[in-house]
């Protein structure tokens, strides 16, 4: 197994923290993470938002999502860190590794799967027309005969009635 994994870290700052503020959280943050050689591979800020709950008399907070590559050892001294900053009110580092690695196989089972579906479809079908029409071919005097035979049988129940 590489040493190297993925984890996402979401944390939320405080709302008394500027849009620079988080800006040059972010960087300490980036700046913690290259030290320790990892690498941050995608920021998402998600703006500011309503907690769930209050968080030290904060009702608001502005989250931000960092996709994160490194080893194990990045991760629980970026933690160690992340606990004593003032600005954070709340940080959860995850592993996802595992979990898109789950989902790519996954994907590759359900494109395997149809590309057989697909495939045995589509062989159904060049069949199928040919095979619908010469049973269409056959099945349509038979019809006939049916709806002439019933037509004739109500013909005769209706003059037999007659004569009585």
């Amino acid at each position: 197994m590489s040493d190297s994994r993925q984890y996402e870290l979401v944390y939320v700052v405080s709302p008394d923290v500027t849009e620079d503020g988080v800006t040059e959280l972010h960087s300490r943050i980036e700046e913690i993470v290259t030290q320790l050689s990892g690498s941050i591979e995608n920021t998402d800020n998600w703006g500011r938002r309503r907690l769930a709950y209050e968080i030290n008399r904060h009702r608001e907070g502005t989250y931000v999502l960092q996709l994160i590559n490194g080893p194990g050892e990045m991760v629980a001294e970026l933690d160690r860190r992340l606990r004593v900053m003032d600005q954070l009110l709340r940080h959860l580092i995850v592993r996802v590794d595992e979990d898109l690695r789950k989902a790519a196989r996954a994907r590759a089972r359900r494109k395997a799967k149809q590309g057989k579906h697909l495939a045995s479809t589509d062989a159904a079908r060049s069949s199928a027309p040919s095979e619908v029409a010469e049973s269409d071919a056959k099945a349509a005097p038979q019809d006939d005969a049916v709806e002439a035979t019933g037509a004739n049988e109500n013909a005769a129940s209706t003059e037999g009635g007659g004569n009585e």
